[in-house]
């Protein structure tokens, strides 16, 4: 929990000192390092950034009470970050770590759900061994897609090593990837490429035009952003976005599923 809490302190003041100025992060929502306890985690799933609705209602109002996943400025009672403290970062720490306990994104985390549980994990229960990280841990006011290549590039630089500290200091031996964005920016970030092999199975039809091809990723690392795990890390990735990819159908994610269950016995291997 202390690496937990180092990290944090980090984020915190990046967002209290302007590094994410024009960026559209959501200034006065807690960063997110971690859905679920990645010290507890074998497996992670990885997304791009936490989405917007982590902290705000369809209607566009911040989570309050009982609804609120997270914390924010509000929550805390703070005016600004500079006066976060212990106690501050212990409630933040802790609804990070608690996550899937208490009113998470359900209608985000089922599909990936169902694909950590080829790998017998699960986010939920109280013998969670998953977790769900981000290469950019601020939430955005916008989707990820309609940001400019400058605020992507922006936020991908502000958050830093914080991946591979995450990483380094969890037991993490499988790391899924979820969507072609994530793969590619995963790879920047790493400096070397996958292996990349195209799945009949996982083509989407286009009633116009021609399939979109599914491809599976695969391999291993042991360094982020030069941070050095001290092991060997097992990435398994799709190009398909299951929460926005359009026409993935409940075949294909059986289909990933069984991949996912075939590659990752490498893990116990």
């Amino acid at each position: 929990m202390y690496q937990f809490h180092t990290i944090l302190i980090s984020l915190i003041d990046r967002l209290d000192n302007g590094s994410v100025d024009g960026t559209t992060a959501i200034r006065w929502a807690t960063p997110v390092p971690a859905f679920g306890d990645p010290s507890t985690s074998h497996i992670a799933s990885l997304g791009l950034n936490p989405s917007n609705r982590e902290f705000l209602d369809e209607f566009g109002h911040e989570l309050r009470g009982e609804f609120c996943r997270f914390h924010t400025l509000d929550s805390l009672g703070l005016e600004s970050w500079d006066q976060v403290d212990t106690r501050h970062l212990r409630l933040i720490a802790n609804s990070c770590c608690h996550y899937f306990r208490h009113n998470p994104y359900d209608r985000w985390f089922k599909k990936l759900e169902y694909l950590v549980s080829a790998v017998d994990g699960s986010y939920y229960g109280s013998r969670a061994s998953a977790c769900h990280l981000d290469l950019v841990p601020y939430a955005t006011d916008r989707k990820w897609i309609d940001l400019t290549s400058v605020q992507r590039s922006a936020l991908l630089q502000v958050s830093g090593n914080t991946l591979g500290l995450l990483l380094r200091a969890s037991p993490i031996r499988l790391l899924i990837l979820n969507g072609a964005s994530v793969v590619r920016e995963f790879q920047r970030l790493v400096g070397t490429e996958l292996d990349r092999d195209e799945v009949d199975s996982w083509s989407l039809p286009r009633k116009s035009g021609s399939d979109v091809k599914g491809v599976s990723y695969s391999g291993t690392v042991s360094a982020i952003n030069n941070v050095e795990l001290h092991r060997s890390l097992l990435v398994l990735g799709f190009n398909h976005n299951l929460q926005s990819s359009y026409g993935v159908s409940k075949q294909v994610i059986q289909s990933i599923h069984r991949w996912l269950s075939e590659h990752a016995r490498e893990v116990s291997q």
